[in-house]
């Protein structure tokens, strides 16, 4: 099968994806973050049918317009994914986690700090937005948040920056903001390693509720697999695969499939410098719960 290549991209750790969902024919995968489509590409190829989740609308435009065979396309976020299946249940669920590579390519987005752009980080485009963040939370919140989901130690430093320079005049663009962490940083910062990074990862994470999508998302997929059905998550960064870890270690459905994550290959990383962070985590989903050991 042929896929517009306008849609497709590079998906990371293709081959490590196909081997954890097993596509077949007469199997139905779910692809909860569908963005570029290159991970439904390869479950189509192997004769499987996807149905494809995704809240940005960009994505879903894109993917409906290719008019691709086998592929349903679904609006929404995947934490409610029962809703949108209807009831319907499926034999593989996969989570690339993160922002896709459309997303941060799009200057319109405000994803990225190595563009000009509006600050909006917004994935389906409804909510608070990025500049809302920025320019109107108290100092102690966006410290904390820039802290807790940035994992970065100067973020009082940093909130404390962008404190300064919003009362001057609102903070607008990725640039302005950039610079303004750039300057609150102290010196010797790691080299190749922007300042920037941590806090925009912590400000797309807060405006999106990634974490908390990615809890009730994981659960929801229990709920969507059949017996035998398998889960695949990609994260790339500490606190999501955190998450991914203990709810597969923990919840009585589930067998983890991977005792460690699954990283990518050099030759992977050298051709797809995304890949460099990404840990995939697999888990069977079982047809009789396990017995979990109970602390008293």
């Amino acid at each position: 099968m042929s896929i517009n290549t306008e849609l497709s991209h590079a998906p990371v750790l293709p081959l490590e994806v196909l081997d954890a969902l097993q596509p077949a024919p007469g199997k139905t995968i779910l692809d909860a973050t569908l963005g570029g489509a290159g991970h439904t590409r390869l479950l189509l190829e192997r004769g499987a049918k996807v149905i494809g989740v995704d809240q940005d609308p960009f994505a879903l435009e894109r993917a409906r317009s290719a008019n691709i065979p086998n592929l349903e396309v679904i609006e929404g976020n995947f934490r409610d994914l029962e809703v949108l299946l209807t009831g319907r249940k499926v034999d593989g669920v996969l989570m690339d986690l993160g922002v896709s590579s459309f997303q941060l390519d799009d200057q319109d987005r405000g994803f990225s700090f190595h563009t000009d752009a509006a600050l909006d980080m917004r994935m389906s485009q409804a909510g608070e937005s990025g500049y809302d963040v920025v320019n109107d939370m108290v100092f102690e919140d966006l410290a904390r948040i820039i802290y807790e989901f940035g994992e970065e130690r100067h973020s009082r430093r940093i909130a404390r920056g962008i404190s300064e320079a919003r009362d001057k005049a609102p903070i607008q663009t990725t640039k302005q903001l950039a610079e303004i962490i750039k300057r609150a940083y102290p010196g010797g910062h790691a080299r190749g390693i922007h300042p920037a990074r941590r806090t925009f990862q912590a400000l797309r994470i807060y405006v999106n509720d990634e974490l908390g999508a990615l809890e009730a998302g994981l659960k929801a997929a229990a709920n969507v697999l059949n017996p035998d059905g398998r889960l695949a998550v990609i994260s790339f960064h500490s606190l999501e695969d955190r998450i991914v870890k203990h709810f597969l270690r923990d919840h009585s459905d589930f067998e983890a499939l991977t005792k460690r994550p699954i990283e990518a290959s050099e030759l992977e990383t050298t051709h797809n410098p995304r890949a460099r962070s990404a840990k995939l985590r697999v888990g069977k989903k079982l047809s009789v719960q396990k017995n979990l050991e109970v602390i008293v």
